[in-house]
């Protein structure tokens, strides 16, 4: 599965002689947002974005922080490592993930995305 449109890489990672990054890249996440959720999770794609559910109602910008931190949880990353990019006042969002290693990254969407493989009760 294609992952490419939910974000971009907004700084390219420098390397050293040695052949490793000088840098880690900065990622811009695609999201959407559903506020006022019973409780706040992952809960897949919504086209091109990473569909968010969030227990806080879309007031004072607290839908925006709740989701914030959920990102930053959810890719194991500091509160302050996060940030809104645009979409303010919008369900369609796009928050920065700073000083992030890509192929974990990659590794966690995956996971967050794909339908697990869990055997069904009959």
């Amino acid at each position: 599965m294609d992952f490419s449109p939910l974000y971009e890489i907004a700084d390219q990672p420098g390397t050293k002689a040695s052949g490793k990054s000088a840098k880690a890249p900065t990622v811009t996440l695609h999201v959407h947002v559903a506020p006022g959720a019973g409780k706040s999770a992952v809960v897949g794609r919504h086209g091109d974005a990473l569909k968010l559910r969030v227990a806080a109602p879309p007031v004072g910008g607290r839908a925006n922080e709740a989701a914030r931190v959920l990102l930053a949880d959810a890719f194991g990353l500091k509160e302050s490592a996060v940030a809104l990019v645009s979409g303010e006042t919008s369900r369609s969002k796009r928050f920065s993930l700073a000083k992030i290693d890509l192929e974990d990254f990659e590794r966690r969407l995956r996971l967050l995305i794909e339908p697990s493989e869990k055997p069904r009760p009959n």
